[in-house]
């Protein structure tokens, strides 16, 4: 894909703590699309997926939610 670039990592306080998640370019472009669409900020959206994401690593459940969010979900 042209422009495309490896996984970014960004760190961010959720929970009371500090973690990073590693995220490709147009997640993140989709991830701020979809916490705009729900009336959230990115932060606040990334704390409710890590609150119900069980044994899934964050990323990837950051990943699901904005795939499901984009698919109508």
């Amino acid at each position: 894909m042209a422009g495309s670039s490896g996984p970014k990592k960004r760190s961010l306080g959720i929970a009371g703590h500090r973690t990073s998640i590693s995220l490709e370019d147009a997640f993140w472009e989709a991830l701020k699309d979809v916490a705009l669409a729900e009336g959230k900020s990115r932060t606040a959206l990334i704390a409710e997926i890590d609150a119900r994401r069980g044994e899934l690593g964050l990323s990837s459940a950051v990943r699901l939610h904005v795939l499901d969010h984009f698919r109508g979900r």
